[in-house]
């Protein structure tokens, strides 16, 4: 690997302490926020966010501890009203209760218990072998042709095509996923309005209703087709907690692997050190994997509803607060991860919150570990080296982190 290209550079840091404004998508993409949430650990690690004129406020959790307490207190700390701070600052999740990530209770586990038996080791082992196939022809398509952007040409194929053979999506229409999954929670490009994010979700929506109905009548062997025959509860699984599952399976199992599978080509490209000890064997594919999640924590914050009055790292939270958990912080902080800022491929223990905890721990995490693996297994088979050719693009979200376009020549 060698030096980065200069557009990989740090970016700036925030001008002013008082001034940032996390709902504002551009203040991700823009801005190295590393010192700033290291002062807020220091000085403010549970603190009001009401700055922001036309905005209700919301409160801020930073340190792991704090993060980990409200992720194991799920009956003062609640889903249902929405996991994601746009949703919860204008009026919830119309999803409430249906979709696994946005409910609580006995509707919760008794859904989650089905999903869990659709990621079956027989499915998960058939899935490992056709994306490590997959991964290693995108990979030694990208090495022959030399230069690529390795988002749009390599990583965005990888999780999409397994999560379309999962939920026993036709490959010619992965494409159509993917572009819609891409708008759905943030763009490339700065200026996205709501509503742009609003129609791709709707799209999404309906296609897997159309989806549902198709299974419904012709089921196969995939994760979708068991959740068409299975009940809940003695009655079948209606059709709208199906299609809201397979929406939150994409939209979680898509961006946030393919976010975190550039964020650690660019890591690897940015700390040489780092992928000599990876490709001499030293370091392992699942210790690489666990701190790439750590370190480029795709899913930067998780949103939840106060249930009920109650503290949280000194402070009094009201029932009706919305509190915005800070994966992105968490996963940096000094009290747990030793020299939090060095990207350390071989770091054990690893205690990144990168797929959340507890009950509303990722369900499709074992498959994102597998994807992961499968890329970097083909990187360290296949290629000697990698060098930027361009300037690295950002992806434009307060929910979602990452590079968006990673121009680079692969070296045989």
């Amino acid at each position: 690997m060698s030096v980065p290209h200069p557009a990989a550079q740090r970016r700036p840091q925030p001008a002013e302490w008082t001034d940032v404004n996390l709902a504002d998508p551009s203040v991700h993409a823009e801005f190295d926020l590393t010192e700033w949430w290291r002062r807020r650990r220091q000085e403010n690690p549970v603190a009001r966010h009401d700055h922001v004129p036309g905005q209700d406020g919301f409160w801020v959790v930073s340190r792991h501890a704090d993060v980990m307490d409200a992720y194991r207190r799920p009956q003062d700390f609640g889903s249902a009203s929405g996991n994601v701070m746009d949703t919860l600052l204008h009026g919830g999740d119309s999803s409430s209760g249906r979709m696994l990530a946005v409910s609580d209770g006995e509707q919760h586990r008794g859904v989650r218990r089905l999903v869990q038996r659709g990621f079956s080791p027989e499915l998960l082992d058939r899935l490992g072998a056709s994306t490590r196939a997959a991964t290693h022809k995108l990979v030694a398509r990208a090495v022959e042709r030399g230069r690529c952007d390795f988002m749009k040409d390599v990583a965005a194929h990888i999780p999409i095509a397994a999560i379309c053979e999962l939920l026993g999506v036709a490959d010619s229409d992965s494409e159509y996923i993917m572009k819609l999954a891409n708008s759905a929670l943030g763009s490339d490009v700065p200026g996205q309005t709501a509503r742009e994010a609003q129609l791709a979700q709707s799209e999404i929506l309906v296609y897997f209703s159309q989806h549902v109905r198709r299974l419904r009548a012709d089921p196969g062997d995939d994760l979708l087709s068991m959740l068409t025959t299975s009940e809940l509860d003695g009655s079948p699984l209606r059709d709208d907690v199906i299609v809201f599952n397979c929406y939150s399976l994409v939209l979680g199992g898509d961006e946030t692997t393919r976010l975190g599978m550039v964020g650690g080509l660019l890591a690897l490209m940015e700390h040489p050190e780092q992928w000599a000890r990876f490709k001499s064997g030293e370091i392992s594919v699942e210790s690489l994997v666990e701190e790439v999640m750590r370190w480029t924590t795709p899913a930067i914050h998780v949103g939840r509803t106060a249930l009920r009055d109650t503290e949280l790292g000194g402070q009094q939270i009201t029932k009706g607060d919305v509190v915005t958990l800070w994966n992105t912080s968490a996963n940096w902080d000094e009290r747990v991860f030793t020299n939090p800022e060095t990207f350390d491929g071989g770091r054990r223990p690893n205690r990144h919150v990168s797929f959340g905890f507890g009950p509303h721990f990722c369900v499709g995490a074992q498959l994102g570990r597998i994807e992961l693996s499968a890329l970097f297994e083909a990187l360290r088979a296949l290629v000697a080296g990698a060098e930027l050719t361009g300037p690295v693009g950002r992806f434009y979200s307060n929910f979602l982190s990452g590079v968006s376009s990673l121009p680079v020549e692969l070296r045989r």
